[in-house]
């Protein structure tokens, strides 16, 4: 099974130019076969230099949300300029999600933004966190209101974030059934820090997830693109190991 990387979780190796693509060309080695150009300024002109020298396809990406309901024209025609068809939200701002009413209505331009893609081949994507499975005045989940109302929203479905917010990881792969191309996986684990037990990011395969039966329903499901993530790789010592980990899992694993 080919997997990518979400870049955000390396996110400081890929600054400058010169090191975005010695980054790119050390991961392609690793065995990762693509990857999503998150936590980094989006300038196509960097990609696809390396693209050219390192020939990894960006597969996705998150650009800020401004750009995405106001500058979709010009967002698209760089998209074009580096092969890459899925433009991607990394979330709505934490007011707009507490603000039930700009929640809804900016829910709803993110959709128009979508249909204005879909119609020139591209694909909106939005990456959901644990805030998206609050519940809304109705009774009715940010997620599920999303799912029932915004038909050109896609989601880059996040398996930890899922887990975090205490649904069904596989159930909610199946409701998105058609709209999830990308998934990022990423491990779930239980750590004792601070007096007190909490949830961790892990490398895969080093956590509670069930990623073999995540993997087969997200196939299931339609998923085209599996991209590892580990939010605080970049914490770590050597974040490229951390990421080594993960791509070597799923080599040997799933």
């Amino acid at each position: 099974m080919q997997v990518g990387l979400n870049l955000y979780s390396i996110r400081s190796f890929i600054k400058e130019t010169n090191d975005f693509v010695k980054t790119c060309a050390k991961l392609k080695e690793m065995g990762y076969a693509f990857v999503q150009y998150s936590g980094a300024p989006f300038d196509s002109d960097k990609i696809n230099l390396m693209q050219k020298q390192v020939g990894l396809p960006v597969v996705l990406t998150h650009v800020p949300m401004d750009r995405i309901l106001n500058d979709t024209a010009n967002l698209m025609e760089e998209h074009g300029k580096i092969g890459c068809k899925n433009i991607g939200l990394g979330m709505m701002p934490v007011a707009t999600i507490l603000d039930e009413q700009k929640c809804l209505q900016t829910v709803k331009l993110l959709d128009e933004a979508g249909k204005t893609m879909e119609q020139n081949g591209f694909k909106f994507f939005y990456h959901f966190h644990q805030f998206e499975f609050c519940k809304l005045s109705c009774g009715m989940r940010i997620i599920d209101y999303m799912l029932e109302n915004c038909p050109h929203i896609n989601f880059t479905a996040d398996t930890y974030w899922m887990q975090f917010g205490g649904v069904d990881v596989t159930e909610y792969l199946k409701k998105m059934q058609g709209r999830i191309d990308c998934i990022h996986l990423k491990d779930y684990q239980i750590v004792y820090q601070n007096e007190k037990f909490v949830p961790r990011f892990a490398p895969l395969g080093k956590g509670n997830l069930n990623l073999n039966e995540i993997v087969k329903t997200a196939k299931q499901s339609g998923t085209k693109y599996f991209l590892v993530e580990q939010d605080d790789a970049i914490d770590y010592d050597d974040p490229l190991n951390q990421v080594k980990q993960s791509v070597t899992y799923v080599a040997n694993k799933l």
